[in-house]
């Protein structure tokens, strides 16, 4: 009899791992990557080559990056199944998962110190303007700013939350002309060339034009500061197996030693596990009814 009930609990293990394989007989990873910055996708392959070396070999699968033109393109994909992992913003995040809740953030960077962003794991929204400019908020009414993408945490849904909340005016009505550039990179850019008078940026991408020297600490006043943002979440999409997951929470997450090339080009420490709930404050900040002029 026991010899009976031990040779049917391991056919029901062989048969349990062999449906998870069939579950998971995907032929390749699809990744895609939020376009926060100017970098090409040649260059961002170059920098993201560590950590898809390093996922292929853990899957035994090729692993891609998938080019993507705006934050909207990224949530189309994740959200269609076009893309299995994704690396999005926080608002980004809610945003799609509001369209598949399977979708599902794992993990996180741990962002280096820089002058303007502290250690850890939150950045902010900066308000700069050019250090000859504009010194108060009071003097920037009826300038020019620039926001980067609408899906964007720090480049236009806080701004258009927090700081509108505390001027008591939408954006539309403080500034006179709201455009929006099409990334961090691209509004810093315009501020620098003095196409628009102020822009919201994230100050983790302040940091990264310190850093390659393009700016120094004196090029801009940083007018106005958002709370804290729990940083970008790198997500499941819906329909990628459990299987692979825990593969990838793996690859990601264990020996960071030998991610160390990919870790310096995101201006990050290490890799962290993360979940919905480092997102659940700004969720409710979205929930909150606009400001009306």
């Amino acid at each position: 009899m026991r010899a009976v009930i031990a040779l049917s609990v391991l056919l029901i293990s062989l048969l349990s791992g062999t449906l998870a394989h069939a579950e998971c007989d995907q032929q390749s990873l699809r990744f895609a990557i939020i376009p926060k910055t100017n970098k090409t996708v040649d260059v961002l392959v170059l920098e993201y080559q560590p950590l898809l070396t390093r996922l292929s070999t853990a899957l035994g699968i090729p692993v891609e990056i998938v080019p993507a033109s705006s934050y909207e393109s990224v949530i189309d994909a994740i959200v269609s199944g076009g893309v299995d992992i994704a690396w999005l913003g926080p608002a980004s995040y809610i945003l799609a998962r509001q369209r598949d809740p399977r979708i599902e953030p794992f993990a996180s960077l741990t962002i280096s110190p820089g002058y303007f962003t502290p250690a850890g794991h939150h950045y902010q929204s900066l308000l700069l303007t050019r250090r000859q400019d504009a010194s108060s908020l009071e003097g920037l009414r009826g300038t020019q700013v620039a926001l980067s993408d609408p899906a964007s945490t720090s480049g236009s849904v806080v701004p258009n939350a927090e700081f509108s909340a505390q001027a008591g005016l939408p954006l539309t009505r403080f500034f006179s002309s709201v455009v929006y550039s099409g990334s961090h990179d691209k509004s810093l850019d315009a501020l620098l060339d003095g196409r628009v008078d102020a822009a919201f940026v994230a100050s983790v991408r302040v940091d990264a034009y310190l850093n390659s020297g393009r700016i120094t600490r004196d090029t801009f006043n940083v007018l106005w500061r958002s709370t804290p943002i729990y940083y970008d979440p790198y997500v499941f999409g819906g329909s990628l197996c459990p299987l692979l997951k825990e593969r990838i929470r793996a690859a990601m997450l264990n020996d960071q030693q030998g991610l160390a090339a990919f870790l310096k080009a995101q201006d990050a420490s290490g890799i962290v596990p993360a979940s919905h709930a480092e997102y659940e404050p700004l969720l409710q900040l979205m929930r909150q009814k606009p400001i009306t002029p």
